[in-house]
């Protein structure tokens, strides 16, 4: 069995670690982003902290269909620019090895990410928004076991208001309780209590709150004076509210998996609306998969600086390649969901534009003898950072303190 070739395997390391350093930084810095909106988000709708991690879970792949085109792009970038700031890819390319051969790679990875890329954002983001989306139905409406606040009133369905002063053992054990409800004959229940704790009963829809050493008032238009009772221990029945069931995915065109999405835009029965969203999704979405086959030939020519020059331009200027073509391709697509242009000729004009510019690039640096594409940035760059470094040593020197004489 043919092995791998040495020089293939060491491209291969040199490529793996910076691609695999850069997609786990690029995922946990979305995830401490959105960390922080969801923490106050639950605690603002008052549910447990553990459906933070649910959440964040099924954000998780459409964080990684952002990173992986990152990771790909620097990976090979930094794994290329090394061999050519060492002057080992003179000696490769010294020794008979061609640009072409030295991509093949590059292209493995390009291929593999691809196949990966297309599985998390056809098939498991769609699914993981759809869960995400009903955590946060469930949440708004209470079924995800959301607790009553303390010190504030609290809406038990549209009848009764309860407030609670404070809180002990996860809410078992409730002390300074205020509980009003009114009923549909305008009869009205005010109790006051010292102790109290919520049990469950055999009818999932309601609960018991037991009050502990309180005061009930009992009002009603039939009553000229308002009754009240004092008791040691009394049984408050609360009806839970009704909470409706999710909506069925496919809600929204992120929603859809891919197969969906292609189905939806060609079925007549859908709105001309729904069509134009899901032809630009479903767009989107491949033309974001195959610009990964243009990062191996953008970052072989962005890696490879002039000669005698350490320049980390190429660097910048891939992350900004990366984030416009993305950024242009978010704006194509609405642009073919609100129907202005179609979404084939939106998404597929500007990829094949991006296809133009990343073929040329290449063929720069690979045939044209000396060639840098972008050499002329390079240059500018270069003087640009020659200016301001005669600032900076300009503003550091210190005036020489002369001695008075003696």
């Amino acid at each position: 069995m043919n092995k791998l070739p040495a020089i293939d395997r060491y491209i291969a390391r040199l490529i793996f670690f910076p691609m695999l350093g850069t997609l786990v930084l690029s995922a946990m810095l979305l995830v401490l982003e959105k960390m922080l909106r969801l923490f106050d988000f639950v605690a603002t709708e008052g549910g447990p902290v553990s459906v933070v991690w649910r959440m964040l879970a099924n954000l998780i792949p459409e964080y990684l269909s952002l990173g992986i085109p990152i990771g790909l792009m620097l990976g090979i970038l930094l794994a290329f620019r090394r061999l050519a700031t060492s002057s080992e890819l003179d000696v490769l390319k010294g020794v008979g090895m061609s640009f072409g051969r030295l991509m093949r790679v590059p292209f493995a990875y390009a291929i593999a990410l691809a196949a990966l890329n297309l599985a998390i954002v056809g098939f498991i983001q769609p699914v993981a928004r759809y869960a995400y989306e009903g955590l946060q139905f469930e949440l708004r409406s209470g079924a995800l076991g959301a607790s009553i606040k303390v010190g504030e009133f609290t809406k038990m369905g549209d009848r009764m208001t309860l407030r609670i002063e404070e809180s002990y053992n996860d809410g078992r054990s409730l002390r300074g309780i205020f509980v009003r409800g009114e009923q549909k004959d305008g009869q009205r229940v005010s109790a006051t209590a010292a102790r109290g704790q919520f049990l469950a009963t055999d009818d999932p829809n309601t609960i018991i709150l037991r009050l502990s050493q309180g005061v009930l008032i009992h009002e009603s238009p039939k009553f000229a004076v308002p009754r009240v009772l004092t008791f040691d221990n009394h049984d408050l029945p609360i009806p839970l509210p009704k909470i409706e069931a999710f909506r069925l995915r496919g809600g929204a065109d992120r929603e859809m998996t891919i197969p969906e999405l292609f189905v939806a835009g060609k079925d007549k029965s859908q709105s001309v609306q729904t069509r134009l969203e899901s032809r630009a999704n479903f767009h989107f979405r491949i033309v974001e998969v195959m610009s990964m086959f243009l990062i191996p030939l953008i970052a072989i020519a962005l890696a490879i600086p002039p000669k005698r020059s350490t320049s980390s331009l190429g660097v910048f200027l891939s992350i900004v390649l990366l984030v416009t073509q993305h950024k242009i391709n978010q704006y194509a697509e609405d642009l073919g969901a609100r129907g202005t242009v179609d979404p084939l000729i939106a998404l597929w004009v500007p990829y094949l534009l991006f296809a133009a510019l990343a073929i040329w690039m290449y063929y720069v640096v690979a045939h044209v003898p000396g060639g840098q594409p972008i050499g002329a940035l390079e240059r500018v760059a270069a003087k640009a950072g020659q200016k301001i470094r005669a600032m900076l040593t300009m503003f550091q020197r210190k005036p020489r303190l002369v001695e008075s004489p003696t």
